[in-house]
């Protein structure tokens, strides 16, 4: 797999992801279940996206440094501001899921956090091995580009159709699944993923609410990944993008959990961005559209559809 980054870039890399994920579980870990505040929320998303523009700018000087190149490197920065922006804006749209999902087992928020902070690793490990194993595809196959193309205009499509719809759980195949496997005992025990009743070992809703947020990352991840490929095919831009997305998630969620009715129109902004990035994807063998148009189109899509979300949003 080609990538211009160098190695000791994908050093800095791995090395950000591990203090990052030791300051989630470690340090934030003694401060136990506690319902996090909206103050506390901001605070954490304005840190991630700084050290996200700190990484884009390293990256500018790395690939600067190894190149002599300065149109490169700005080439591949704004391929990561945009795959960056790209995979943070579907990521409002797991949030959303995420919020029915507490909201269906009546996740109490003092426990919410700890959820997130496992499905972020889960979030992680599969999207690596996703785009690892999608980056080797596509060298190998470049007609795949055409499949994951179509797809998201179908997925955008169907995104569209869907928006505005009160969805449950209840129908949910995987949920059924679930239950099927496993008893669940009616209450919840803690932070505690199992429980003893009449002397038996079940696990406690908040397992079955983790799985549940694993299962929602498999479909989402689907979707996102094909989208940035269409930026870049660059392992490293693919997969750094990807990540520092996904170490705001936690920070993100509780932050438009408390605004989520001011985004309800924010889906159809997405549909429009899916199909925008699929059809960007079938026409690259006949018109490579420019980086800086993506980035263009999606921040426009972006603040449109919020502007719009905000002058139409329910009086509460």
């Amino acid at each position: 797999m080609n990538t211009i980054a160098p190695l000791w870039l994908w050093a800095v890399f791995v090395a950000f992801v591990i203090a990052a994920l030791f300051v989630d579980f470690v340090v934030l870990k003694k401060q136990g279940a506690h319902e996090v505040s909206v103050k506390e929320a901001l605070n954490w998303s304005i840190i991630w996206v700084a050290l996200s523009f700190l990484f884009n700018g390293l990256l500018w000087w790395a690939i600067k440094d190894t190149t002599g190149s300065i149109e490169a490197a700005n080439q591949k920065s704004l391929e990561f501001l945009t795959g960056y922006l790209i995979e943070k804006s579907l990521a409002v749209d797991n949030i959303f899921v995420f919020l029915m999902i507490f909201t269906y087992f009546a996740v109490p928020p003092i426990y919410q956090k700890r959820v997130l902070m496992i499905g972020i690793i889960g979030a992680i490990v599969l999207r690596t091995v996703m785009i690892l194993v999608g980056a080797w595809l596509l060298e190998q196959f470049h007609w795949i580009l055409y499949v994951f193309g179509a797809f998201l205009i179908l997925t955008g499509v169907k995104m569209w159709w869907a928006a505005g719809k009160e969805e449950g759980l209840d129908d949910n195949p995987a949920l059924k699944l679930l239950r099927r496997l496993m008893p669940i005992s009616k209450s919840y025990d803690g932070e505690h993923f199992w429980t003893v009743e009449n002397g038996k070992k079940i696990a406690t809703p908040l397992l079955m609410v983790v799985a549940m947020v694993g299962l929602t990352d498999v479909i989402f991840a689907v979707d996102s990944i094909p989208a940035i490929f269409a930026i870049t095919k660059d392992p490293f831009i693919v997969l750094t993008s990807n990540v520092f997305a996904i170490l705001g998630l936690r920070a993100m969620f509780f932050l438009l959990q408390a605004a989520a009715s001011r985004f309800h129109l924010l889906n159809y902004g997405l549909a429009v961005i899916l199909v925008f990035i699929g059809t960007k994807m079938m026409l690259i063998d006949i018109y490579k559209i420019p980086v800086t148009v993506s980035l263009g189109v999606v921040l426009g899509i972006l603040t449109i559809t919020m502007i719009w979300s905000a002058k139409t949003a329910p009086n509460t």
